[in-house]
């Protein structure tokens, strides 16, 4: 077999805990498989290369903090293969370059376009295990290029994908994909299997063990999923298609997402295309935007609330604000202690009531659902950040997930 194992900052935080993860590769080789290994940088690393990079001022330029940043990985895949040549075995580091992984231009968050794999197919040939720095790639031009927070999963997701692997072992420091988060309601239970589209809304939604473009990438390319600790070797949670789940519960999961802001636009001139100019603008800037709401006002005029991530108000807030300007929009405000609580099954398919059962659990606690949005399997709230704890647990207890 030919396995992707990708190891978390925290998988690597040190030499000892490197170590640890040359041990669990070499096992795996042992057992006669293939290996490409993808790294993030050793726990921390990246906070402080941001922080070098945000010395001399605000806004630095972002080819150069791809530079730096990208610098994390690479020494922990270096590392790595100096550990495992050590214990006996050929292994050879390979920045994302080396790898063949091509990106778009933006930096900082870029995106994956192709992967050229001459590279480490050779090197597999050669019985060589690979130890690839996860995070980055470079652009057309051959400038670095990273992939965004999280993208080290993505790494690991696309090189699977590209070099047809089995199996791609998503290492962390937590042991699968639980009911909800257990440092907020101790009685989740760890799920054995979910499928590409929980998993995707949950990825989405907040859940902190995958990254959504990951789990999206993983879907879009039939890779299956495992995602397990570093540090035990219980089993984890299988990521896999629908169909391959016998069981699909009403509720799989519930998610908490605190990295949400609110901004409410009110007196918005009404003529054509004025929505269509604003979400432009917002997605011209990078700018996700999550749930919308817009009404139409007495004077004709409409308002009009959507939620963005905390950390791109501040882009968000320069849209907004040239509307503004031009008085197209009449006022604007910004509410950055919200959270968003959600529910997620596949199996709200094929049953009613699922959703009333969550405004009913909310409504029993007093908490004010401020917005709504739905799917076909989830169910999302925004409510004051309050009680954000508070309505995680109501909603685990009202759907059943501890039995």
């Amino acid at each position: 077999m030919v396995i992707v194992q990708k190891f978390g900052g925290t998988s690597v935080g040190d030499l000892d805990r490197i170590q640890n993860v040359a041990n669990r590769v070499s096992q795996t080789v042992k057992a006669g498989n293939k290996v490409i290994v993808v790294v993030s940088a050793m726990s921390g690393e990246t906070n402080k290369l941001v922080g070098y990079t945000e010395h001399f001022g605000d806004n630095p330029e972002r080819a150069e903090v791809d530079m730096v940043l990208s610098s994390g990985e690479r020494v922990t895949a270096a590392l790595l293969a100096i550990a495992l040549n050590q214990m006996g075995h050929k292994a050879s580091s390979m920045t994302g370059r080396r790898a063949g992984i091509i990106t778009d231009d933006a930096h900082t968050k870029a995106r994956i376009e192709r992967i050229e794999t001459e590279a480490m197919q050779a090197a597999l040939d050669e019985g060589k295990i690979l130890v690839i720095a996860g995070f980055q790639g470079v652009n057309e031009a051959g400038l670095v290029t990273t992939l965004g927070r999280g993208g080290s999963d993505l790494s690991a997701v696309a090189v699977a994908g590209a070099v047809k692997a089995d199996l791609c072992e998503i290492y962390t420091d937590v042991d699968g994909i639980y009911t909800t988060d257990p440092r907020i309601e101790p009685t989740a239970k760890k799920l054995d299997k979910i499928s590409y589209d929980e998993m995707l809304e949950l990825a989405s939604l907040g859940a902190k063990v995958l990254q959504n473009r990951s789990v999206e990438l993983a879907k879009k390319l039939n890779v299956s999923l495992v995602t397990r600790s570093s540090f035990s070797d219980a089993e984890g949670t299988l990521i896999t298609k629908e169909e391959n789940i016998m069981e699909k519960p009403l509720v799989s999961g519930i998610a908490l997402d605190r990295n949400q802001a609110r901004i409410a636009l009110e007196g918005v001139v009404n003529r054509p295309g004025i929505a269509s100019d604003i979400f432009g603008a917002l997605a011209t800037s990078n700018v996700n935007v999550d749930m919308i709401i817009q009404t139409s006002g007495h004077d004709g005029s409409t308002n009009m609330d959507f939620t963005v991530p905390q950390n791109e108000l501040n882009d968000a807030k320069a849209v907004v604000e040239s509307f503004c300007q031009k008085n197209e929009i009449k006022d604007a405000s910004y509410n950055e202690s919200i959270c968003k609580v959600s529910i997620v099954g596949v199996g709200m398919k094929s049953h009613t009531g699922v959703a009333a059962k969550a405004f009913s659990t909310m409504a029993t606690e007093n908490i004010n659902i401020q917005m709504i949005s739905t799917s076909e399997i989830k169910v999302s709230m925004v409510i004051d950040e309050k009680y954000a704890e508070l309505a995680v647990r109501s909603l685990h207890n009202a759907y059943e997930l501890d039995k």
